[in-house]
């Protein structure tokens, strides 16, 4: 059994969709047992469809705040886990100084799919259960969680 680290952080472009989820579900399944924060390459705004498909798990994105690497407080982190090839470049960058592990899992960024709502509510809720079950694989569980 792989050990979790005690400090994870989730990059994408712009920390509206992918790595706030990732964030949030991550803090969902481990609550305090993991310290995990979220930032993007560059700052976005507030994704309503990844708020909507989140609340359907029952996890609150709401108050979810976009920030940028360069906003990041803490730089302590066990491992950087990116999520888009922009991020995985900075978070490479990063490691000069920073003694953290990268991981690059690619995940196809939602918010470019195109169509009706359900088209694009079916893009952002795929993306969620990968992040979903990739967390759960990678960062395994060892008490009930409900999701």
């Amino acid at each position: 059994m792989i050990d979790n680290p005690d400090a994870v952080l989730f990059a994408c472009n712009m920390n509206a969709v992918r790595s706030p989820m990732a964030e949030a579900i991550l803090k969902y399944l481990h609550g305090h047992r993991i310290y995990v924060d979220s930032a993007g390459v560059r700052h976005g705004e507030p994704d309503h469809f990844a708020i909507e498909v989140m609340d359907e798990i029952g996890i609150d994105l709401s108050r979810h705040k976009p920030k940028s690497l360069e906003d990041l407080e803490d730089s302590s982190y066990d491992l950087i886990v990116t999520l888009s090839p922009e991020a995985q470049h900075h978070a490479i960058e990063m490691t000069r100084t920073m003694a953290a592990e990268v991981e690059f899992w690619p995940t196809l960024d939602p918010s470019y799919i195109t169509g009706n709502r359900e088209r694009r509510l079916g893009a952002y809720r795929q993306i969620r259960d990968q992040l979903l079950q990739k967390i759960k694989d990678r960062f395994p569980v060892t008490h009930a969680v409900d999701i």
